[in-house]
């Protein structure tokens, strides 16, 4: 078996307009702020909630597997202040994600995103030791809807988010 070709994908600091595609950037609102379309459209409805804190640890940031759900969306957002990354791929129902939209976004610690019915993810991914993050999808999105494609087995390919000063806030 030949090894797989690495390929690098830029992340880009989060803004809502460049995430629009994936699903919402939620950003702190004034309480007493009505609901709005800037509140997270959430579709929790083919289940039962599950909203807990998940630990991850540092494990780089290549990939070889993206995933998608198709009954709920999905929030993620860590604790603490502390910045991580994901790639995605628009929402589809097919089983492979579109390569040529596919994007990865640099993601601060004061904000959360949530992820449209059907978007490919991979993350998170971030610097730190160990991150928690909270996880708002179904009781169990990770058992019933939980469809992988593996890039790696299918197309020789595997990524490395990288954040270059380029794709930093400042530019």
């Amino acid at each position: 078996m030949s090894k797989s070709l690495l390929t690098q994908i830029n992340a880009e600091w989060i803004t809502k307009e460049k995430f629009q595609p994936y699903g919402q950037l939620i950003t702190p609102a004034e309480d007493g702020k009505s609901y709005d379309v800037e509140d997270a459209q959430l579709n929790l409805q083919n289940g039962i909630p599950r909203f807990y804190i998940m630990r991850l640890h540092h494990k780089g940031r290549k990939f070889h597997q993206i995933t998608r759900h198709s009954l709920c969306t999905q929030c993620l957002g860590s604790l603490e202040g502390k910045d991580w990354f994901i790639a995605v791929a628009p929402p589809s129902t097919t089983p492979k994600p579109d390569l040529d939209k596919m994007a990865a976004f640099h993601i601060p610690g004061n904000c959360f995103i949530k992820l449209e019915v059907g978007t490919w993810h991979a993350g998170p991914y971030f610097d730190h030791k160990v991150v928690d993050f909270y996880n708002l999808e179904l009781s169990d999105t990770n058992v019933v809807d939980h469809f992988t494609y593996n890039f790696s087995t299918n197309d020789n390919l595997e990524f490395e988010i990288i954040h270059t000063r380029a794709s930093s806030r400042s530019s």
